[in-house]
């Protein structure tokens, strides 16, 4: 069982950054390391779709739309998932949601068992 909290969202102008982290609480002790941790995003009147990943032996995914942009990283010590977002586009307005899998396809949503509540980020123009 893994709960996920997201923090980090807010209003940012076009070209501006952000950085929002997910905290994780396990069931047990060291468990955050074997999740592959992702970001998924839903944006207003659309589907929800992936960000980024990072697997448990620390490989990193990211959207076509993302690369280059956005840097995902986490904090095994203190069972901390980041992405750091830099250059920001009214596009990137979403909410956030922060998610943890027991394995499957990185860029799936399907293969993630638990979810945050998500955080907002707007990107004004």
């Amino acid at each position: 069982q893994v709960q996920l909290v997201e923090s980090g969202g807010g209003l940012v102008q076009a070209g501006g950054s952000l950085r929002l982290s997910c905290a994780a609480s396990t069931s047990s002790e060291g468990a955050f390391s074997d999740y592959m941790m992702g970001w998924f995003r839903r944006a207003p009147g659309k589907e929800r779709e992936f960000v980024s990943s990072i697997t448990y032996d620390g490989k990193t995914y990211y959207a076509e739309s993302v690369r280059g942009r956005f840097t995902i990283s986490r904090d095994i010590a203190r069972s901390t998932l980041n992405l750091q977002m830099i250059s920001l586009k009214p596009e990137d307005t979403a909410v956030y949601y922060c998610a943890a899998s027991t394995g499957g396809p990185p860029m799936s949503a399907l293969a993630f068992d638990y979810w945050g509540q998500g955080t907002g980020v707007t990107v004004s123009s």
